[in-house]
């Protein structure tokens, strides 16, 4: 118990007592004897042999571990063990003079190396999370990791490791590369339009899509180009198409001709575009919002002429319709309820004229108390303009003058 406390608690321990510690019996004292960082090297690499897979782990995962016995833990039965030593691996880098230096970093590489051709995959996967970002790993052995046969493996490597060279990464590409691997080198920050001309020549549309979504690649123009040639029959490709950081106007152009609305707005509020550009942006949102109108207008009109013919088109259903904030439906009752042509209708109700939108009111036999509520919500009739009922809910002008009214309105 004694000895357990003192070790427990760091406090200063000889080299003969921590040698005398790490043969004890006691499990739970050699543990605690291998998580300390003031051991000798000598210490620690015995420990390295440990019976127990526990204090080996904890000679793993010790920064202190000489590199001499983390090349015997590389080579430990348990995988547990090695997991431990692949997630220290990056803190390997000794404090030597030059010539102890060289030495080291063989030990290290030569871990590396063994850990890299681990048979278990989660101890290569652990390796590669551990590298991924590292500068000063082997280049040996990133590649080896980088072609790994386990995507959990290689896709880390392939998207950040900054020891891969355009070179290397177009050697990958060219042997035939699957579409997640292809995916995380197309996510790699300021790839270069070698590589990125490689990704868009496989026709991989998972990877073509990460790459779009990179802004930090570079795409050539000519590959945007036929890229943007391909995107309509490739949805997933249009946002990142559209927030491209550089678009030639032609790009631009061929894209408004089919992305969502969303989208067309996106490319309208672009900086830099030319006048032309510009102006054939706002044409086609123009026709596409025209035929946004025409086809809820063809469809407004069934379910007016569905309900008209079941008798529910009344005051009731058009004033819930108006509150809802469907104006075409109300717009379409009103020309079912009044046999009056659609077109007609429209050119009424964006007149201001309240006498005009009274007589389309009572035309479709609604109440003058409907009729009001007509004038104000749909034909914008500011409140001091509103013509009243009288006598307790009368028209306020005579059949006469309504049907002029109406007439004036005629179209050709």
């Amino acid at each position: 118990m004694g000895e357990t406390a003192a070790v427990s608690n760091q406090t200063p321990i000889s080299y003969e007592e921590s040698k005398e510690l790490a043969k004890n019996s006691d499990l739970s004292v050699r543990l605690t004897l291998a998580q300390r960082s003031d051991l000798r090297p000598e210490i620690l690499y015995y420990m390295a042999d440990d019976p127990s897979a526990e204090v080996r782990r904890q000679i793993a995962s010790n920064n202190q571990t000489p590199v001499q016995a983390d090349l015997i833990l590389a080579r430990d039965s348990d995988e547990s063990v090695r997991i431990d030593l692949a997630s220290k691996i990056s803190t390997l880098r000794p404090e030597l003079d030059s010539d102890q230096r060289e030495k080291a970093e063989r030990y290290i590489n030569d871990v590396l190396d063994i850990l890299a051709q681990d048979q278990t995959t989660r101890v290569r996967q652990v390796l590669a999370d551990t590298l991924k970002d590292v500068t000063h790993a082997p280049p040996a052995v990133i590649r080896r990791l980088a072609k790994d046969i386990e995507d959990v493996v290689a896709n880390p490597i392939l998207q950040f490791s900054p020891l891969l060279s355009d070179e290397d990464l177009l050697e990958i590409i060219d042997g035939g590369c699957a579409s997640g691997r292809l995916s995380a080198i197309s996510r790699r920050q300021g790839l270069g339009e070698a590589v990125t001309d490689a990704i868009v020549t496989t026709e991989d549309r998972e990877a073509v899509t990460a790459l779009l979504e990179n802004k930090s690649a570079q795409i050539r123009e000519e590959m945007l180009d036929k890229l943007v040639e391909q995107a309509p029959q490739v949805e997933a490709w249009h946002k990142p198409l559209v927030e491209r950081p550089q678009l030639s106007s032609k790009a631009t152009r061929r894209l408004a001709t089919f992305v969502a609305k969303s989208l067309l707005r996106s490319l309208e509020r672009r900086a830099g575009l030319d006048e032309e550009t510009a102006q054939i942006l706002e044409a086609e949102m123009n026709r596409r919002l025209e035929a946004e109108e025409s086809g809820e207008a063809e469809d407004s009109f069934k379910r007016a002429e569905q309900l008209h013919a079941s008798g529910k088109l009344d005051d009731e259903t058009l004033s819930e319709a108006l509150i809802a904030g469907d104006r075409a439906l109300v717009r379409s009752g009103l020309a079912v309820r009044s046999e009056l042509p659609a077109d007609q209708v429209g050119e009424i109700l964006t007149s201001r004229s309240a006498k005009g939108v009274t007589a389309l009111a009572w035309k479709a036999n609604c109440s003058m108390r409907f009729a009001m509520q007509i004038q104000q919500q749909l034909g914008g009739i500011p409140p001091n303009q509103l013509l009243h009922a009288v006598n307790d809910g009368d028209y306020p002008m005579e059949d006469k003058e309504m049907l002029l009214q109406l007439k004036l309105f005629q179209t050709a």
